[in-house]
């Protein structure tokens, strides 16, 4: 049974390690000690961290951020659980815990256009695309990205 609770400084620690290959190398995270100096990633103090855990699975994470008229959703998957339908059900949670915690605010997120592992996970969950691609510098480098959103 999935569950969700605040991520801990432990989990932070693991996820920060996880290791994804080929083109979702990009999605490696610096490691938590490096978060902590730099106040970014899982130290930004605007984020609102959630594990997701089955049974002693630790599958993923989510982050909720508050803004002024809808909320920014970050999601990631455990590589060693990736593609066994965790995204969904992991989305479906998030959905129901940013509705409790800010209600009436839409979800969105935005997602690089060429992952479309991702992007039809988000698809199946609820999520929209939202306007045409567009640029973004992220951390992690530049891409091309899709908004999507589920009200």
């Amino acid at each position: 049974m999935l569950e969700y609770h605040k991520t801990t400084e432990a989990e932070k620690y693991i996820i920060s390690d996880w290791q994804y290959e080929g083109e979702y190398a990009l999605y490696n995270k610096a490691p938590y000690e490096e978060d902590k100096r730099t106040g970014r990633g899982f130290a930004n103090a605007k984020s609102n961290f959630f594990s997701f855990v089955d049974g002693e699975k630790l599958v993923g994470f989510t982050n909720l951020v508050e803004e002024e008229k809808e909320v920014f959703v970050g999601i990631g998957a455990n590589p060693a659980y990736c593609n066994q339908g965790y995204g969904q059900r992991m989305l479906q949670q998030t959905y129901d815990l940013s509705k409790s915690l800010y209600p009436n605010k839409p979800l969105y997120l935005e997602v690089r256009t060429w992952n479309k592992r991702a992007v039809r996970c988000y698809e199946k969950a609820g999520f929209r695309i939202d306007g045409e691609p567009f640029k973004e510098t992220t951390p992690i480098g530049e891409g091309v990205f899709y908004r999507m959103v589920k009200e």
